[in-house]
């Protein structure tokens, strides 16, 4: 007899791990506390503006992900990135520099000085650290690269990718891969050179030169279309409470139109937020609880702005760009829409999206909305030289965005170990663990239930 699973979580992590278990044939069920499926991956389209209000875009760092999106028949909507979307911009007193790509751009861009050009040169002499895993990514960045790349390169990076504080996340944690070039190679270049074999013999792609992806419909395809192969097994508006152990089972308690559940499983994958698992887990180990409490999420809100393309007057020949901690702008950084992947708007028209907040500016939620929102705006406009008002301004807010791999972060891995191991058959996932890209939850999701036998 198949093995029965319970899913709790209908993002892409949820998802992704009910795929694989439903390839292998178990008997699964995922409850979902929303009326659909997908989690942080929202679209929505308005007068033909196409808004991702979550991950805007994946990078294929495995064949994992062209796998499913073959096997839920996707194929015809996958997208990869127009060629120019490459240039990255960073923000320097008030003006974006292209952010180098190879040597000989290196030596000419005015983003860092001579000196912090020269400082570069010295990183492969640099040694190894005594502590990786207390050891932030700013600390890190500055002993092997200088002060000057911190705050003009990965400051803003941090922000782009984990809308993070370098000064607070751990980089054993939340940069694995950057840690192990050390670790392994003694230094970021050996390291680069030399990893760069390893990745190749391994099929997957560094997130450096990986092709970023898209959906001709919106990121909310790639859940949705998942979703659709397992719809028979999802249950919505499902709020779970709690998970115990009854004889030889998992009993789960959910919340469905204000009556109390129970259904019964083998084997529990939570997928949810670390901050949902700690309610949901609290009865069974109030240790695992506190941990899972102690992840920080900042606030994020995530602003939408599409104008006439003549009013622009910069350039869309890329990404978009970061504003490094040193400038003290309003917002994070803005991505140029429009100018990465088809059917984002109309030809005449230019559609960006901005970001604001997160772990390095939570204070600025203390603004009044529309006070906030009109700030961002000007200074949005000053910098791509816009001239005219919006057609359209959409904006979410996420209350608690993006799980903050901080210092000691080791501490809350070690411990979900210890958990799994003094409870089998339960399995926490999520973006918590293992990486927060789409990537990320792709593979893990995959590496998690790989060694689960019906």
């Amino acid at each position: 007899m198949s093995k029965k699973i319970v899913i709790l979580g209908a993002g892409i992590s949820g998802l992704t791990s009910a795929y694989w278990l439903f390839k292998k044939g178990f008997d699964i069920k995922i409850l979902e506390a929303a009326s659909k499926s997908g989690g942080s991956m929202q679209t929505e389209i308005i007068d033909n503006f196409l808004i991702d209000y979550g991950p805007n875009s994946g990078l294929e760092t495995t064949p994992l992900i062209r796998q499913i999106v073959e096997e839920v028949g996707l194929v015809d909507e996958f997208v990869y990135a127009n060629e120019s979307s490459k240039n990255r911009y960073i923000l320097k007193n008030n003006e974006l520099h292209a952010l180098p790509m190879n040597p000989l751009l290196f030596i000419k861009t005015k983003l860092f000085s001579t000196k912090a050009k020269l400082r570069l040169l010295a990183e492969p002499f640099v040694g190894k650290s005594v502590d990786g895993y207390y050891q932030s990514v700013a600390e890190f960045v500055r002993r092997r690269l200088g002060g000057e790349f911190l705050d003009y390169a990965i400051d803003p990076f941090v922000s782009g990718v984990f809308a993070g504080d370098p000064e607070k996340l751990s980089v054993k944690s939340a940069f694995p891969k950057l840690y192990r070039l050390e670790e392994v190679y003694g230094g970021l270049i050996k390291g680069m050179i030399k990893g760069a074999k390893e990745r190749k013999q391994r099929a997957e792609q560094s997130k450096q030169s990986a092709k970023m992806f898209s959906f001709i419909n919106g990121m909310q395809s790639f859940p949705q279309a998942i979703a659709k192969k397992l719809e028979q097994n999802i249950l919505y508006e499902c709020i779970v409470k709690k998970v115990k152990k009854v004889d030889d089972k998992w009993e789960i308690t959910y919340e469905k139109s204000g009556q109390l559940n129970k259904i019964y499983s083998d084997i529990v994958f939570s997928t949810v937020p670390a901050y949902v698992a700690s309610k949901i887990f609290d009865e069974l180990d109030s240790e695992l609880s506190n941990h899972l409490n102690e992840i920080y999420y900042p606030p994020v809100m995530v602003l939408y702005l599409g104008f006439k393309k003549e009013s622009v007057q910069t350039p869309l020949d890329g990404f978009g760009f970061l504003i490094p901690s040193k400038e003290q702008k309003h917002f994070l950084g803005a991505i140029w829409s429009s100018a990465i992947f088809p059917n984002r708007c109309d030809e005449d028209k230019a559609a960006f999206t901005l970001f604001i907040g997160g772990a390095r500016s939570p204070h600025l939620f203390d603004i009044e909305k529309e006070k906030l929102i009109d700030i961002v705006l000007k200074e949005f406009k000053e910098i791509m030289k816009i001239k005219s008002d919006p057609l359209i301004l959409k904006d979410k807010f996420w209350e608690k965005a993006i799980p903050q791999y901080n210092l000691g972060y080791i501490e809350h891995e070690l411990y979900f170990e210890k958990f799994e191991s003094n409870n089998p058959g339960i399995f926490l996932s999520g973006n918590y663990r293992g990486g927060i890209s789409v990537g990320d939850c792709v593979k893990n999701s995959e590496i998690r239930t790989q060694n689960i036998d019906n």
